[in-house]
């Protein structure tokens, strides 16, 4: 949001291992305690936005909300000194130190297996620990956006377009190579402040054989930009990397100047337990606008008030954890883990939605050099190109199909897609040493998971069930795509180069399950919708006052992208829709 300055809007941003308030003069809090026992404690504030609950900061979404509520200009938060955050290429080796290291429950239908996921525990959230892919998905993604909230002049793709390129600094592949032909400048953002560019390498032989793929398979064509509204065929890959080096929700909207204002002050290893009721207005009404601070290793409590909204920024698994601590949601399941209801509210932590994706192999007569590291990184630190400056594991294009009109999967199931414009499978096309390499992820799956409450602790982890495959469509879908990029490295380009398929077998549903892998977009366990769900149309609470959600979690379905630019694109919205009701 776009306050001046001069206004001196009071801004409290809490987080689980910190929180930022905006305040005359700045300070530095490394505890609760220390923070308790200031005069800054006792500050009031017009917003309150929360982030993720331990050391995940701050979520993507409310390093948006917080630049645009307060600070005009931009900046970010940094993550400075984290080599394998700031390296593209050390994507692999970031420590698990800055993961939450979340694992499913037991997923039925994967064969009973638990599934590790990835969520960031570090400044930026996940944003500084995802694989940086950069896609927006389908036009029809955000047209649902405006269906499932009755408010297409608001939420569509074409409302939104503005909001896309805000976000967004486009800039040249570092190293000077010439990426013409490779995206479409006129769908891309040149002053935002997240960078997003190409790879710094490419094209190869595997590049120009792919780009051949699709002159001689009908099956298959090339794409001039995948995030034009509609990412069907073989295009470049985005991502969220500028200047050589990883471009995080932290490193785009709070940088190290933004925190050193003299009206910011951060507060560390602090974590908001629930929000509570301040008051009930009339009609009924609850007015949830104070939040109860407090954290782990103290037993230092805290409570805070907003003179005009709280908002929840704390993501798909965050924000549903904490309303339910809150005692806002099923009352069922609240009484059962012995949370007292105070807003029975069903949608909370319902509706989750995620891509499962399967992991594919084939071997090759490439007898290419191993990355040196070490050399790679010493050309990295010299000026930030080479291997290093991009995810030179994953490949430099991916490809997006939809099932034919005549798919007898969607005639059987009918399709779950948003649209004509949005591709039902994703694969990621790249080579690694000798081995191709491929995920295959299903993008619009029928299955709906959850988060619950594990105990009325709210210090404890949430139950996350994805439910992969609960619906038959989605096993049988991902099959289809496994087939798919079968039929890929099976073109004529291939010849001499592909000498075999190591799985798994496509019809052998057991060997798919054991090869399933997390895609990391979960969204909508507090979705947006004009009937039941979560927010409205505003993002604001039902049926409560001074609440209001911006992250993914208010998302109705997951879109046929990696959500990060999903979730920028909702949160720069978002911030404009909170300062329209000032």
């Amino acid at each position: 949001m776009w306050f001046p300055v001069s206004t001196r809007l009071g801004l409290l941003a809490i987080a689980s291992a910190g929180f930022w308030l905006s305040c005359v003069d700045a300070k530095l809090y490394n505890n609760l305690d220390e923070f308790a026992t200031s005069p800054d404690s006792t500050s009031q504030y017009d917003f309150v936005i929360i982030g993720g609950m331990k050391k995940l900061v701050i979520s993507s979404g409310e390093f948006v909300l917080m630049r645009r509520v307060y600070h005009p200009q931009g900046g970010t938060a940094g993550n400075e000194g984290i080599l394998e955050i700031l390296v593209p290429g050390l994507i692999t080796t970031i420590p698990r130190t800055y993961d939450w290291n979340f694992t499913t429950i037991p997923q039925t239908f994967v064969n009973n297996r638990s599934l590790t996921y990835q969520r960031g525990f570090v400044l930026g959230g996940s944003s500084a620990v995802n694989s940086l892919s950069y896609t927006r998905g389908s036009k029809d993604d955000y047209d649902l956006w405006g269906k499932a909230s009755g408010d297409s002049r608001t939420w569509s793709w074409d409302s939104l377009l503005p909001y896309m390129f805000k976000t967004e600094k486009w800039t040249p592949p570092v190293g000077g190579r010439d990426a013409t032909g490779q995206y479409d400048p006129r769908y891309h953002g040149k002053n935002g402040p997240i960078g997003v560019s190409l790879t710094w390498s490419g094209p190869d032989d595997f590049d120009r054989r792919s780009t051949q793929n699709t002159q001689v398979q009908p099956e298959f064509k090339e794409i001039l930009d995948v995030n034009a509204g509609r990412p069907i065929g073989l295009a470049w890959t985005q991502w969220t990397i500028g200047g050589g080096e990883r471009n995080s929700a932290a490193s785009g909207y709070l940088p190290t100047p933004t925190r050193q204002r003299p009206n910011l002050t951060i507060v560390v290893n602090a974590q908001v337990r629930r929000v509570v009721p301040t008051s009930r207005k009339h009609g009924g009404k609850l007015n949830v606008r104070t939040v109860e601070i407090g954290s782990r290793s103290s037993a230092t409590t805290l409570n805070v008030t907003a003179r005009k909204e709280v908002v929840l920024s704390a993501g798909t698994f965050g924000t549903p954890h904490l309303l339910l601590n809150s005692g806002i949601g099923e009352k069922a399941h609240l009484d059962s883990v012995g949370v007292t209801t105070i807003h029975n509210l069903p949608s909370v932590g319902k509706g989750m939605t995620d891509h499962p994706a399967v992991f594919l192999m084939w071997t090759t007569n490439a007898t290419d050099t191993p990355v040196d590291v070490d050399a790679a990184l010493a050309q990295w630190n010299a000026d930030r190109t080479g291997p290093m400056a991009e995810n030179y594991g994953i490949g430099r294009r991916f490809l997006w199909s939809r099932l034919p009109k005549n798919s007898s999967l969607l005639r059987k199931y009918g399709d779950p897609s948003s649209g004509s414009n949005s591709p039902h499978l994703e694969f990621t096309v790249g080579k690694s040493g000798s081995f191709v390499a491929a995920l295959v992820a299903l993008l619009t799956p029928h299955s709906r998971g959850s988060i619950k409450l594990a105990s009325n602790n709210p210090f404890d982890a949430p139950l996350i069930d994805p439910n992969y495959f609960s619906h038959p469509f989605d096993i049988e879908a991902l099959a289809e795509g496994v087939r798919i990029a079968q039929r890929w490295y099976s073109g004529p380009v291939w010849d001499g180069f592909i000498t075999g398929y190591l799985g798994p077998n496509p019809n052998n549903a057991t060997a798919l399950k054991d090869s399933t892998v997390v895609w990391l977009h979960p969204v909508g366990t507090a979705s947006m919708s004009a009937r039941d769900g979560v927010v409205d149309k505003d993002l604001k609470v039902k049926g409560l006052d001074g609440l209001r959600i911006v992250d993914a979690s208010v998302i109705p379905y997951v879109p046929t992208a990696h959500t990060q630019a999903p979730t920028y694109i909702l949160a720069e919205r978002g911030a404009e829709l909170i300062r329209a009701s000032l």
